[in-house]
Parts: structure tokens; sequence; C-alpha cells
């Protein structure tokens, strides 16, 4: 269970999600053991199928001179897996309150050093758990880079400098989908600011709100955002609630008691 936020809105507090963390060892080998139902392999079959086909059609479109080219080129690409997130990494940057920000998909070879760095921080630390030598937070990332594609970890860069690590999972495949009612295709977040000068700005509020709109707007089946911020992080559960995401209930994980955060399809334009 990925920890949802290390750091947005409180000076030092960081923020952290709800349910299995592929950080920890133990979680992020429980997640990449889980197996899928055969209904639901079925449907990613198909949902693939549809993709690829879409794909072809709009290949032969441009040929014809009959469609216009999409005008974003992804960074990079998860290697395996991605249709389970109807590919985080096309989608491409979006303009907030704060910036231009894009979500992209870590490169291990490009990353490893920024990352590892953050998570060196005391009080990202505290919660990610992850400091140590770079091969630390190298095997957090490589649980989810040669998994199923159900997480993909990516960097928030905005206005062009990457200043945030970001987990977009698949919240009903995982081992959080245990400890609550969990829906096809709620989709969870885990969100770390990196540099202290951009904590308690307000940043963090406003590039939850900012990523999960875009969840929702490029995952149409997915109908909620959900988080699991550590209850005693007071900063986190107040970040989330001013990002359009309201408590839903306490929720007992095996590393924390987490309050559970949800943002409604449904809700969006009202919270």
């Amino acid at each position: 269970m990925p920890p949802t936020d290390a750091s947005t809105d409180a000076g030092t507090a960081p923020m952290t999600s709800l349910g299995s963390d592929p950080g920890s060892d133990v979680d992020s080998e429980d997640t990449l053991d889980l197996r899928l139902p055969d209904e639901l392999v079925a449907l990613f079959a198909e949902e693939a199928a549809a993709a690829r086909g879409a794909e072809r059609a709009a290949e032969q479109g441009e040929g014809n001179g009959t469609a216009t080219p999409s005008p974003v080129t992804p960074t990079t690409v998860t290697p395996t897996g991605d249709d389970l997130l109807d590919g985080v990494g096309g989608w491409g940057p979006i303009a907030s309150p704060v910036g231009h920000f894009h979500l992209v998909p870590v490169r291990i070879d490009r990353d490893l050093t920024l990352i590892s760095r953050w998570m060196n921080d005391p009080a990202v630390a505290a919660f990610w758990e992850l400091a140590g030598p770079e091969t630390v937070a190298e095997d957090h990332l490589r649980a989810q880079l040669d998994g199923d594609g159900r997480s993909v970890p990516c960097l928030g860069v905005l206005d062009g400098t990457p200043m945030s690590y970001w987990e977009i999972y698949r919240a009903d495949l995982d081992p959080l989908a245990r400890h609550y009612p969990a829906r096809l295709h709620d989709t969870g977040i885990h969100l770390l600011i990196g540099a202290v000068a951009n904590r308690g700005r307000g940043l963090g509020s406003a590039l939850l709100r900012a990523v999960s709109d875009l969840v929702l707007d490029r995952r149409p089946s997915c109908t909620r955002v959900v988080a699991e911020p550590d209850l005693r992080n007071t900063p986190s559960v107040s970040a989330f609630l001013s990002a359009g995401f309201r408590f839903s209930a306490e929720v007992d994980l095996p590393d924390k008691r987490a309050a559970l955060m949800v943002r409604d399809r449904a809700l969006r334009d009202v919270l």
C-alpha cells in the first residue's frame, strides 16, 4: 500500500495514502502476487484489443489524411501492462492553477537519484520508509515497473521542473481492496512533494485536484479516485479535503490506521 502523499501542504509533515504500499517490501510482494479474477482478465483483454484496433484505425486515417495526429507524445511509457490504467504515459500535460503540469512515468536510469534523495528527507522517510541507499528506492520502483501495470510511478513536472513523485494505481486490484468496499476501476493516488520549498504553499491541494481530475478525464471507467493518508497526518487529510475529496471512513491497514479519502466523479463539480 504505497503512501499517498508525503509532504504536500504540510510544511514538514508528509501526506500518506491508504492501502497497500508497493513501497513496503511485504505489501509490494502481496500486490504482485494478487491473482486477477478470470472475468477481469477477459475484460482487460477485450479492452486491450479494442485499444489496438483504435490505434490501427487512427494510423490508417492519418495515412489517408483523414485523421489528426495526437498532439501529445508521451516522454516515456511503462514497459508492460499499461492498459490497466488506460495509458498513463500518454495522458499528456495539463494546465493547473499552479502551472503547466505533466505526469511523466519514471525511468530509473534518469530519475532514481532524484527520487532517492527525496525519500531520504526525514519528513518523507517517516511515512514512505524508503530512506537509505539508492537501491532501496530502486527496488520500490522496479516492483512496479516490472509488474503488470496496476501501479505506475511517475514524476510530477511543474513548469518544466520535476518537483513531485506520484503513484497512480488500480485500488480495486490492490490489497487495499480487502479493507474497503472497492468498485471496479477505483484508482488510487500516492503523492510526494520533493523540495521543502514547495511544501506548505497549497501546491499539494492544487495538484491533487488537478491529477484526480486528470484520472477521471482519462479513465472513463473510473468513478472514484481514492487515497489513504495516515489518520494522524492532519495536514495531509486537510489537503485532500481541499482538493475535493471527502472523508469516507477510518480504515485499519497493516501498517497504519488510515483516513479513506474519496473523490467521486458525480461530485467533482460540487466539492
